[in-house]
């Protein structure tokens, strides 16, 4: 076994309250294109780069063009969990992990089996009307299957409103409830592993100067070995990296 490997098991049998927070290149590995690799979506060519389809402007203003790219490139709903969203379900099971914050909305975390998932970015899997969700409490929420299949703009069946994604489009604020149930969780860790994200898209990033816990391990392809603070640092694929951990 790589003693970085050795290094993070030790970690890991010695914590308790395990706090996993997660970005893109958690899902890259189930085939989810992220946005700022060589591949991934800010280098394919669009007649407006993502950043501005995915903006809360640009929804209402050019609907049909945001779906357009929306059903194409943001519903990946043949993905299936990898080894790292496999192996953190398992460290939850063992009463060894109490929480994954992730910057990621397609749902593998939840389709691994994790159930303490704090989505800060919000999630494919749950759309709304934009007229009965804020006028009906009981209003339906469809499901990502619904909103890939939907010929053009996808609208409500009830009232034939446009169906908005549960996702925070650029220009929109995080959840409140979401934000503060993951400090409380980073406070109160004994280890907090963050994978799969450089840590450059903030308010999100920011969470992680509340972890005052005694491990902070970074495991990441491109890994910089300057990461502040960090206890353990791991540059290579985190599905790989976790598939080695034995939970015991």
């Amino acid at each position: 076994m790589d003693h970085s490997i050795e290094q993070l098991q030790r970690m890991i049998d010695e914590s308790s309250r395990i706090v996993f927070f997660g970005g893109a290149g958690v899902s890259t590995e189930s085939g989810i294109p992220d946005f700022r690799s060589v591949d991934g979506l800010y280098h394919m060519k669009y007649k407006y780069p993502p950043e501005t389809i995915l903006s809360a402007t640009f929804f209402h203003r050019n609907t049909e063009e945001f779906y357009r790219f929306y059903q194409d490139k943001m519903l990946c709903l043949d993905a299936q969990p990898n080894a790292a969203h496999k192996k953190l379900a398992e460290l939850e099971r063992a009463g060894k992990l109490t929480a994954v914050v992730t910057q990621n909305i397609d749902g593998l975390h939840q389709a691994a089996g994790s159930r303490n998932v704090y989505e800060l970015h919000g999630s494919v899997h749950r759309n709304y009307c934009t007229y009965c969700h804020m006028t009906d409490p009981d209003a339906p929420c469809y499901d990502a299957q619904f909103m890939k299949d939907a010929q053009g703009v996808p609208r409500c069946p009830k009232c034939g409103s446009v169906i908005k994604p549960d996702v925070v489009l650029y220009e929109e604020g995080l959840d409140g409830a979401t934000i503060q149930n993951s400090v409380d969780h980073i406070r109160a860790a004994d280890m907090l592993i963050i994978g799969g994200t450089s840590l450059t898209v903030y308010p999100a990033a920011g969470l992680v100067e509340y972890f005052h816990g005694k491990y902070l391990v970074v495991i990441n392809k491109g890994a910089q070995k300057n990461t502040p603070r960090a206890d353990l640092i791991i540059d290579g694929p985190i599905g790989k990296v976790l598939g080695q951990i034995q939970v015991r």
